[in-house]
């Protein structure tokens, strides 16, 4: 392939025109000169291996390349791998969160509820305790204004006694008292 390139690159050059006047082949043929010159140019790298060691590289970089992209891939893979872990641990994360939101508001309404039945509970022994001081000044009451009538009566009773009974049924009275407390007592 390549011989064949540079056998058509030879046949369609300008070196093949003739200089008017001079010979084809001789020195006076600019085009004829450079044509040997780049001809021994390309036998020289042929010579030097040029176009091996050329191959050899660009093979090399070739490789580099591939390696360098095959690394890229590893890495960007490694990338998604480490965004999908953040991701998913944000989610995570956030999922907690409002678990804990929930909880804590769970919690607040149970307190209050507590806190309420407390307050409830305390107002209900107070009422009862204000009932059971009211209950227990009425029956103070009571029995002092029973009290206060009886010692009323008493006296009162003591003084219609004192007016209308004589010694005679004073003496019967205070006989027939000690009898019934006798009874009473036996």
């Amino acid at each position: 392939m390549f011989r064949i390139a540079v056998i058509v690159t030879l046949l369609a050059s300008p070196a093949l025109a003739a200089v008017e006047g001079k010979p084809f082949f001789s020195l006076y043929n600019t085009d004829l000169i450079v044509l040997a010159a780049f001809i021994i140019f390309i036998g020289v790298l042929i010579y030097a291996k040029v176009p091996g060691k050329l191959t050899g590289f660009l093979d090399q970089r070739s490789d580099t390349i591939k390696s360098e992209l095959e690394e890229a891939r590893r890495l960007r893979e490694e990338a998604l791998e480490l965004h999908a872990s953040f991701e998913r641990r944000h989610a995570e994360v956030k999922d907690k969160a409002a678990r804990m939101v929930e909880k804590a508001k769970a919690d607040a309404e149970i307190a209050a509820e507590q806190t309420k039945a407390e307050i409830e509970a305390s107002i209900a022994r107070r009422l009862k305790a204000a009932e059971d001081q009211i209950a227990s000044a009425e029956a103070s009451a009571i029995r002092q204004v029973r009290d206060q009538a009886t010692s009323v009566a008493v006296a009162a009773a003591g003084s219609v006694i004192a007016k209308n009974i004589d010694a005679a049924r004073s003496d019967a009275l205070v006989a027939d008292a000690i009898k019934a407390v006798d009874e009473r007592l036996h």
